[in-house]
């Protein structure tokens, strides 16, 4: 457990942000008890599902070539748009090579170097209980390193993450409906469609709202991930008694057995990528239609969240990494309202 808090307060200093060099986890917001059983899995029906590799080849990466690279002073070189792709020659290409201190450290949660001893690394395959496959299907290995499928990022190594390849993430976005002190769902003015609302926090590190998820536990189901890492930011569930947990397990298992639908899975486009490594993740939607779980739920800001609160769904949010994509598809599964430039018949 000692190591899971060393692991999770380290991933705790950035993003697009502020990480420090200290011991840092990757995160999309880091971890809990491992020991937590899978919730039930009832699907819910999907018409379609945000398909990773079709996004990334359709749009070239714009976070990924961002600098500096969090949690240091390094700037990438440069790569215009036009030359993302790995389809374009580039013979000038030249990446700077960049792997923080805390990842050379060797912490468990990161690989080693490629070419250290006893290091063999099965990549595009279930490795041990690290698994180096990629939901976009088979990437590239040139030279005993991985090649980031969606193309050029100016930075070559991991950077801040810990696995070469792809490093895998688990977002759960546990949605509600607004509702109104007579209990009925609160609708937009111009679009006319109910507002639903999910559950935010606020980062530490950066200060942005997003979606409380986290890395994925060598050997972990996705579906414990998301759990687990709901648990630990949404709820403070780090910080509780034993007596607390019991009633916290109650409650978060019938709150991961609502109806479920997979929004997306896939390449992340984020600031931590680099050629060599690149972050992947499993965002579930968990509706409440009634409100009778969620209404209830006990908030409380934990582990790297600063706060925690039910912001309502639009297009004008401002969101961490890609997670205002994964709202929006949301937003559109659920039939709800989502931006008003869309009717702009109804603005008078």
């Amino acid at each position: 457990m000692a190591g899971r808090h060393l692991a999770k307060a380290l991933a705790s200093v950035s993003l697009s942000v502020t990480l420090a060099s200290a011991t840092v986890r990757p995160s999309s917001c880091p971890n809990i008890l491992a020991s937590w059983t899978p919730f039930s899995s009832r699907e819910f029906p999907l018409n379609v599902i945000m398909s990773g590799s079709k996004g990334a080849a359709e749009k070239p990466h714009k976070k990924a070539r961002t600098s500096p690279c969090p949690g240091s002073q390094v700037q990438r070189s440069q790569v215009p748009t036009e030359k993302v792709s790995w389809q374009v020659e580039w013979r000038e290409y030249g990446p700077v090579e960049y792997t923080a201190r805390s990842v050379l450290a060797g912490p468990l949660w990161a690989d080693p170097q490629v070419g250290q001893r006893n290091f063999s690394p099965k990549f595009n395959e279930k490795d041990g209980h690290v698994d180096r496959r990629s939901q976009n299907g088979v990437y590239e290995v040139e030279n005993g390193r991985p090649r980031n499928p969606t193309g050029h990022t100016g930075l070559v190594g991991r950077g801040l993450l810990g696995r070469w390849g792809p490093n895998h993430a688990a977002d759960p976005i546990l949605t509600r409906w607004k509702r109104d002190s007579k209990g009925s769902k609160v609708t937009h003015p111009v679009s006319g469609k109910d507002i639903l609302q999910f559950a935010a926090i606020q980062r530490k590190d950066c200060g942005e709202w997003a979606i409380p998820g986290g890395m994925v536990d060598p050997g972990e189901k996705i579906s414990t991930t998301l759990k687990r890492e709901f648990g630990e930011e949404a709820m403070n569930s780090l910080q509780k008694s034993r007596a607390e947990m019991q009633e916290l397990e109650k409650q978060l298992h019938k709150l991961f057995s609502q109806e479920h639908f997979v929004v997306y899975k896939g390449h992340v486009d984020d600031p931590r990528n680099t050629d060599n490594a690149w972050m992947e993740t499993e965002a579930v939607n968990y509706h409440d239609e009634t409100g009778e779980i969620m209404d209830h739920l006990p908030l409380e800001a934990g582990d790297d969240a600063k706060k925690v609160k039910w912001v309502d769904i639009n297009d004008k949010l401002e969101l961490y990494a890609s997670h205002s994509q994964f709202i929006q598809l949301v937003a559109e599964k659920r039939g709800a309202h989502w931006s008003e430039d869309l009717y702009p018949e109804s603005q008078g």
